[in-house]
């Protein structure tokens, strides 16, 4: 299969005050039965400032913004995008983890659970750790560290 140049949905991704340096896109490709998401991420560190190494959680939010409070940077994304109310990890917005390698993340993966324009206006957000895939109602993932808004690409 071969992408078209452009994707039908993108994301532009920043870092929290504890993460400035974070930055990356989140591309949403409209394909049979669904989409596929291409991420690339850089900038991203662990906790004590080193480096950033293994995984990291990643999901769509219902929210519509990026904005937030002191505690939470990212509070006005909302929780996991879930339409069909389903528990975690079957929420649509429940996206394969981030695997960082000396700060640095790309992946790419077809999803069923929704197409781009499903998605266009809500956020996409990384957690500072892995997503366990048990708890609820969100997998445990701690603090969000970066956020970016889906925008449909007008054609």
């Amino acid at each position: 299969m071969k992408l078209p140049q452009e994707p039908d949905a993108c994301a532009v991704l920043a870092g929290n005050e504890n993460y400035p340096d974070l930055q990356g896109t989140v591309k949403f490709y409209d394909t049979y039965g669904g989409s596929i998401v291409a991420a690339e991420v850089t900038g991203i560190r662990n906790r004590n400032g080193e480096t950033g190494e293994g995984f990291f959680g990643f999901h769509i939010h219902e929210g519509t913004a990026c904005g937030g409070t002191g505690e939470d940077s990212f509070a006005d994304a909302g929780a996991h995008y879930n339409p069909e109310d389903k528990p975690h990890p079957e929420h649509a917005g429940d996206l394969p983890p981030l695997l960082v390698c000396d700060g640095e993340a790309w992946m790419m993966f077809f999803t069923g659970r929704f197409f781009p324009e499903d998605v266009a206006g809500r956020t996409v957000v990384i957690h500072e750790m892995p997503d366990d895939f048990r708890s609820q109602p969100s997998g445990d993932s701690g603090a969000r560290i970066a956020c970016g808004k889906i925008k449909e690409i007008e054609a």
